[in-house]
């Protein structure tokens, strides 16, 4: 039996780059890749300084991110006629715990439209993400 896939993307020039969709749909559920803080252009959305190294310097933009980053996932979730209301899990990949702790609760709050999102969530952190100023990547799951 051949699996039913209904791949969407945004887009952007990493899709075809690396080779991915950014969101499948299988059944009436949605699986969304990693999500990040880009524009409509591919430009990352409050980049995080680098030194030297290519290290960042420090996580000030992490709001500015999340943000961005959950307005993405509300795009490719409206291509299957979806929103962030369908989501039922979410797992948070960011560079620094604390900052991201700081932000989440009011830029979760906002995203989902309620005091208490109704949505399974996790978070880690991990040294380096896709992009260098990349500061933090959200993965979803959402149910039509």
């Amino acid at each position: 039996m051949t699996l039913s896939k209904d791949a969407r993307g945004l887009g952007m020039p990493w899709e075809d780059l690396y080779g991915y969709a950014q969101a499948i749909r299988v059944g009436d559920t949605i699986y969304v890749s990693g999500q990040l803080s880009h524009d409509d252009e591919g430009n990352i959305v409050g980049p995080a300084p680098l030194n030297e190294k290519g290290e960042i310097l420090d996580h000030s933009n992490m709001e500015t991110q999340m943000r961005q980053t959950y307005a993405n996932a509300g795009k490719i979730l409206g291509r299957y006629g979806a929103t962030l209301q369908n989501v039922v899990e979410e797992v948070l990949y960011v560079t620094d715990m604390d900052a991201a702790f700081s932000a989440a609760g009011p830029v979760r709050k906002k995203a989902y439209g309620s005091e208490r999102p109704a949505v399974a969530s996790t978070i880690v952190t991990t040294s380096r993400l896709a992009l260098p100023t990349q500061l933090i990547e959200i993965k979803f799951t959402a149910r039509v």
